[in-house]
């Protein structure tokens, strides 16, 4: 059996189309998770009790449920008490829930990663714990964590073809709804797959060479 070239030359303005929701969910989720985990490893710094017990079990409840299920939730599920949101948002609101989970705990591994003693010199100079927060903790914490950061950052990009299942037009869904309509399975799945790797390898290759740089202390040369 040949390739078509012709017929997927053909789907290349809808995959176009596809690849672009694609880096629209994964930037938004992205972002959003970033917010998240700053909000949420700010608390746990500042140690505010009711606010750190909540932390926790957000953190523990979005990385032990699976994707799916929480987006599932969202679209199907909520609807049901007048709830409606649409598999765009539904998609959004799911991926930061999942996304901002990890990327605390990437951060808090980060906080606990800072010299004690940087620590103890801003408290002693008579920062405050905001201000200790703000000008020491975190900007150390994120560069110690930025190969973790920039590592779950690939993985929220490639969870966006989950969304899918709610009808969210990515490249997964574009590629079933040509193999439905088709059945040119060997062409779609080719096309899926080189998009793919045109959109991870370049971030998997940045962030190796990232990695390479901070363990030779070379960041920010």
């Amino acid at each position: 059996m040949s390739f078509d070239w012709p017929f997927v030359l053909s789907t290349l303005p809808a995959f176009g189309k596809a690849v672009l929701v694609t880096l629209q969910v994964g930037a938004f989720a992205i972002a959003a998770s970033l917010l998240v985990a700053l909000v949420n490893a700010s608390i746990l710094v500042l140690r505010v009790p009711l606010l750190r017990r909540l932390v926790v079990l957000y953190v523990e409840l979005a990385r032990n449920t699976p994707l799916l299920i929480q987006l599932f939730f969202i679209y199907f599920a909520l609807p049901s008490v007048g709830v409606r949101i649409s598999g765009f948002s539904s998609a959004l609101i799911a991926m930061t829930f999942l996304g901002g989970a990890y990327l605390t705990e990437v951060l808090r591994a980060g906080v606990e990663a800072v010299p004690k003693a940087q620590i103890e010199s801003g408290l002693a100079i008579g920062l405050s714990r905001w201000q200790l927060l703000r000008h020491v903790i975190l900007p150390q914490a994120g560069i110690l964590s930025l190969p973790a950061l920039f590592a779950n950052f690939i993985f929220l990009l490639k969870e966006t073809t989950i969304v899918s299942a709610v009808a969210v037009p990515e490249i997964l869904y574009t590629t079933k709804n040509y193999i439905a309509m088709y059945y040119k399975t060997y062409e779609m799945l080719a096309v899926m797959t080189g998009l793919c790797v045109v959109l991870f390898l370049p971030l998997s290759l940045l962030l190796a060479h990232l990695e390479r740089r901070l363990q030779h202390g070379q960041f920010g040369s």
